[in-house]
Formats: C-alpha cells, sequence, structure tokens
C-alpha cells in the first residue's frame, strides 16, 4: 500500500519536470531539473503559470 503514494509523487514529479522542459526550463542556479525535489518543482511551475511566462499561453496546464 506504500508504493501507491509513492508512485503518484513520482507521477507528479515527472509531469511537472516535462511541463518544465516544454516551457525551456533545464535547470536553474545550476542545478538539474532531476535534481530539484518535489516542492522546488512545484515552486517554479506555479510561477511559471501564474505569471503567463509560458511561451505559448496554450502550453499553460492549471496545477
Amino acid at each position: 500500500m506504500k508504493n501507491i503514494p509513492r508512485k503518484a509523487g513520482q507521477e507528479k514529479r515527472q509531469f511537472l519536470i516535462d511541463e518544465l522542459l516544454k516551457f525551456g526550463i533545464y535547470k536553474k542556479n545550476n542545478k538539474h531539473l532531476y535534481e530539484w525535489n518535489l516542492f522546488e518543482l512545484e515552486k517554479e511551475y506555479q510561477y511559471i503559470v501564474s505569471n503567463g511566462l509560458a511561451a505559448n499561453k496554450n502550453d499553460l496546464v492549471p496545477g
């Protein structure tokens, strides 16, 4: 039963990484996205979405 929340967290983390990659973000502060924790990914994604910084507004997927 412990694997279900872990898998969901991994899937969410991968979704956020994929979305940030679409926005052209590969690394920040010399740290690649795959090195970021879930909180850092969520924070960056929310910043991009809330400020409309995606290259194409159609790319925005509300978190």
